[in-house]
């Protein structure tokens, strides 16, 4: 039996996105937290790093190259999580942003950051659902969906389009998978300093809406853990199809 409920022994979490910003927090915090960590992107380096420090405080932690993207990679990488343990939670973080306005957007972009937003975590949840599905396991999936999914502003289009998908690609999957016992609930952060966000709060768009936040500052990544602690673990078995916003309260001003 657990010690309380946001202990999370025993449990297997994937993360995509796992070896920079959100999705090193995220690792570290759910390790420090008792669970198995295997973390999961293009760049292994950035992994390893990840990996290295979770283990350096007695974490157990595992990197697997995987794209996001390409149903053959993301295939291959829960194939190889099987090597470790069946996945029991993911964390669905992969993301990337675009900052073109939509008539100059080449489609390359809108391409890549929509398939990377949003097929990929379609492709990514699916694959986790099938593993806890096959192993006779319950399970929590978590999509990192973001504040633009539920409001708009200038330059971010791709990307709102895409993390407003998230959030109804959660609702839609907490309703097939119930019946399996997997839950799906979202996360909806605001504006967090991380490598993806570092250009666009730089520039002056950034620095106008970082006066529009309530709280008049950035999220600190440690802020997050909260949320992601509590969706991960048995602290919401009775909570699916919702999304939990943490944003210093910037949704209730972005025009």
């Amino acid at each position: 039996m657990k010690d309380t409920p946001f202990d999370m022994a025993g449990e297997t979490v994937l993360i995509t996105g796992g070896g920079t910003g959100l999705g090193k927090q995220f690792a570290s915090v759910l390790a420090a937290a008792g669970a198995r960590v295997i973390l999961c992107a293009r760049r292994v380096d950035k992994l390893q790093e990840t990996v290295a420090h979770i283990r350096e405080q007695e974490g157990d932690a595992h990197a697997i190259p995987m794209d996001v993207t390409d149903g053959d990679s993301v295939a291959a990488g829960f194939k190889q999580c099987l090597d470790i343990s069946p996945v029991t939670v993911l964390v669905n973080n992969a993301g990337l942003a675009g900052e073109s306005m939509l008539l100059s957007m080449p489609e390359e972009e809108w391409d890549s950051v929509v398939n990377t937003n949003l097929k990929g975590a379609w492709l990514v949840a699916r694959a986790a659902a099938q593993q806890m599905i096959d192993h006779d396991r319950s399970g929590a999936i978590i999509n990192i969906a973001s504040v633009l999914g539920s409001s708009v502003q200038k330059g971010t289009a791709a990307y709102a389009a895409a993390k407003s998908g998230v959030v109804h690609l959660t609702r839609a999957m907490a309703l097939e998978w119930a019946r399996y016992g997997i839950r799906v609930n979202a996360i909806a952060p605001g504006y967090y300093r991380t490598d993806m966000a570092e250009g666009y709060l730089d520039s002056p768009l950034g620095q106008q809406l970082l006066k529009r936040i309530p709280q008049r500052r950035l999220g600190a990544p440690a802020e997050m853990d909260g949320a992601i602690l509590m969706l991960a673990s048995s602290a919401s078995t009775y909570m699916t199809g919702s999304v939990v916003t943490v944003d210093g309260g910037l949704g209730l001003s972005i025009v």
